[in-house]
């Protein structure tokens, strides 16, 4: 049960999902710890060191039973949590206590286990962002020819559609997801590289022979799933990739921002909506709201990621030499919770994109209002190709359009321009013909192709590749 008299971090109790809550669980690091113990006394062992075949299998016996009492009891102790969990295996394995560790520094558990942390963590965030881009690209081929006003400056534009302007999403996940990608093909792990390093506890383990001191490091890192290791380290792996992580969760960030964004302005001009639960409540005071809580809880939570990078920027910067341990505790904190964060951000996105609302008659209204006066050209081309003078038709329009303007404006009525070149003798060669001439669908381009062209070059690949991660849905806890 929970502690209501203490803080409770909201990114557990509210925002972020359980698989990734588990992911930087001390359960999963504390075993990953003891799978490094394992992987590094079994190597030694098969390398010829004094470590028995007896020792190891009494490890491997032991590798899940963690007592995290004792070891907490241990920490209180020691003032060191890496040596307290030795001394807690050790309890557990008594008969290999003594090669528990053997040779290798603190950072041997802790810099690889976190490397493979993130790694999974990354893994997490990759099937959200498939599955957000699965959930737009269906979202826009639905809507690829749907008429809408296209904005620049927040002002009302030439036409797009509704389905085009969901490719621009479409296109920031890609972006996200080709530097998540460039970001899997930088992982190593540090490996084991000693206190500072140097390999040189190893080394006298072996008697000076470097050559084993390599096959031990291929050896622990293979078990472990990997193969590449940092060539050079201080006592940590380079504290920038920490930086290069949270750079990628920034951008992923950025781009829920940005749609979050839209589409409260677009719920503000009752174009489209985000989901709204039968018994959910807008406003504590004014009961007929509809807020948009799922997009403002997601630019809240994309606010606090976005300010995360910079801390990791500090951390590298500062590390003196081979290492310095100012980095620790603030670590703790900064990349578990960016990518909690991330996590919360992309279980809202999930759940907004597959359940958006569009307003397809409001739409057309606002078309209505705003195409007459993008209309003018097209109106004015077709008079000078029926022998009209293009300067008169200009300035009349100009004037036509001044008054529907102010009567739009100062009157708040009705856009009534086409009916005012309805009436006009100048525009006699388009009399009867308005209508065919404002249709909608004349003003928006190549929207449609370009959506379709744009998800069958560049995100149905992506999301063949992935197919055994789609079918994830987004579930909003409170």
């Amino acid at each position: 049960m929970s502690d209501y008299s203490v803080y409770q971090n909201p990114l557990n109790t509210r925002y972020a999902g359980r698989e990734m809550q588990e992911n930087f669980g001390d359960e999963k690091r504390f075993r990953l710890w003891r799978k490094l113990w394992i992987a590094l006394a079994e190597s030694e062992m098969e390398l010829g060191l004094p470590v028995s075949r007896e020792q190891v299998e009494e490890l491997k016996a032991h590798a899940e039973d963690i007592d995290f009492v004792r070891a907490a009891a241990y920490e209180r102790e020691l003032r060191h949590d890496v040596m307290a969990h030795v001394r807690t295996y050790g309890d557990a394995a008594p008969a290999a206590a003594g090669i528990i560790h053997l040779g290798a520094t603190s950072c041997f558990v802790d810099c690889n286990s976190e490397l493979i942390l993130m790694k999974d963590g990354l893994d997490i965030l990759k099937k959200k962002l498939v599955n957000v881009m699965e959930k737009l690209k269906t979202f826009a081929l639905r809507y690829k020819d749907l008429p809408t006003l296209g904005f620049t400056h927040l002002q009302p534009a030439q036409l797009t559609t509704v389905g085009k302007r969901a490719t621009l999403w479409l296109q920031d996940l890609l972006l996200d997801y080709e530097n998540l990608q460039n970001l899997y093909g930088q992982f190593r792990l540090r490996g084991v590289k000693g206190t500072t390093g140097t390999q040189a506890s190893f080394l006298a383990l072996f008697d000076g022979d470097g050559e084993k001191v390599k096959e031990l490091e291929r050896r622990v890192v293979k078990k472990l799933g990997y193969e590449r290791v940092y060539g050079v380290t201080g006592q940590t792996y380079p504290r920038k990739f920490d930086y290069n992580v949270l750079c990628v969760l920034s951008q992923m960030a950025q781009s829920a921002y940005k749609f979050s964004n839209d589409i409260r302005i677009l719920q503000n001009m009752k174009e489209m909506e985000e989901p709204f639960e039968k018994n959910q409540v807008g406003s504590s005071a004014m009961a007929y709201k509809r807020n948009p809580m799922r997009c403002e809880r997601m630019g809240s939570l994309a606010r606090y990621l976005l300010s995360l990078p910079i801390n990791t920027a500090v951390t590298a910067s500062t590390q003196w030499f081979e290492r310095t341990l100012d980095d620790s505790a603030n670590r703790r904190i900064v990349i578990a919770q960016a990518f909690l964060t991330a996590d919360a951000v992309f279980n809202l996105y999930l759940n907004v994109a597959e359940n958006l609302v569009v307003y397809e008659k409001v739409i057309a209204k606002h078309i209505a209002q705003e195409l007459p006066f993008m209309a003018t050209e097209n109106i004015m081309m077709a008079c000078v190709k029926a022998g009209g003078d293009r300067q008169k038709l200009h300035e009349r329009l100009r004037v036509l359009s001044m008054q529907a303007g102010k009567r739009v404006k100062q009157e708040g009525k009705e856009n009534n321009l086409i009916e005012l070149i309805e009436k006009d003798e100048m525009f006699a060669p388009v009399h009867g013909r308005l209508q065919e001439i404002l249709d909608a669908k004349k003003f928006i381009g190549r929207a449609p192709e370009q959506t379709e062209e744009f998800i069958a070059a560049e995100i149905l690949p992506v999301l063949r590749e992935n197919a055994a991660l789609l079918g994830e849905r987004g579930e909003v806890s409170v």
